[in-house]
């Protein structure tokens, strides 16, 4: 039974994730059902996550969705990031980061939901390139710290530091997802924080999950992303203040 709830969850969260962000935060309660402890459910997690990225991003290359000749810029402070976050993942007090996100998100949710002409279509003027720098720099950290939820921060930064509308910042926030996945999941392993067989098994679901996920972003009214967004914000939100 556990295995099918991974597998669905991992469907699940992949087409969630890809039109959106937040699905870790139904696979991580479901890995800790199978019996994993936080961290390594933390890190197992990673394996969905990879999976469910490597079929949204084929299916985004092959549509031309991804704005690659930008890619380089923003991946490699990401980059840096995540493996800095992965590695201080057991150093912070797990409450205090659940509650300040929680309450991030709230004041975003804020932002998504009430400036639509940012979101849709996107800004007609780059911001500052060190501010993006930096700003991708510290969303690093925290995908290579919990991984969940950090597709808003990407889509957020995507759209106003970036000048991408909604759809075209799903696109570049799987790729930069997948690539700083490989980095966090390596080190996880490492620390033999990652177990194959549920990881695997989660995989499977995402794969599925992450292609319906890209199949949809091409289709699904930008408001509809939008409120997508904001409802898992809201969502997840409560879930870190409250739980």
């Amino acid at each position: 039974m556990v295995e099918l709830l991974l597998f669905l969850g991992g469907l699940f969260s992949g087409v969630v994730n890809v039109l959106a962000g937040g699905g870790s935060f139904l696979t991580l309660p479901i890995l800790g059902l199978y019996g994993l402890s936080p961290t390594v459910a933390n890190g197992t997690n990673r394996i969905g996550i990879l999976l469910q990225n490597i079929s949204a991003t084929w299916r985004f290359l092959a549509k031309k969705e991804l704005d690659l000749k930008n890619a380089l810029f923003i991946t490699i402070p990401t980059i840096i990031g995540a493996i800095l976050g992965t590695s201080i993942v057991l150093s912070l007090p797990e409450k205090l980061v659940k509650l300040s996100v929680g309450i991030i998100f709230l004041v975003m949710s804020y932002f998504v939901l009430f400036t639509p002409k940012v979101w849709e279509e996107g800004r007609r003027k780059k911001s500052n390139r060190t501010l993006s720098f930096v700003v991708f720099f510290l969303i690093g950290i925290y995908g290579g710290y919990i991984q969940a939820g950090v597709g808003f921060f990407l889509i957020y930064a995507l759209t106003l530091l970036e000048g991408y509308d909604v759809r075209k910042a799903n696109a570049m926030k799987i790729f930069l997802t997948l690539i700083f996945t490989v980095f966090s999941l390596t080190l996880f392993s490492f620390k033999n924080k990652v177990e194959f067989v549920p990881g695997l098994i989660l995989g499977a679901g995402s794969f599925v999950g992450g292609y319906v996920g890209s199949y949809l972003n091409t289709r699904v009214n930008k408001k509809v992303i939008r409120y997508v967004v904001a409802g898992m914000m809201i969502f997840s939100a409560m879930n870190y203040i409250f739980s």
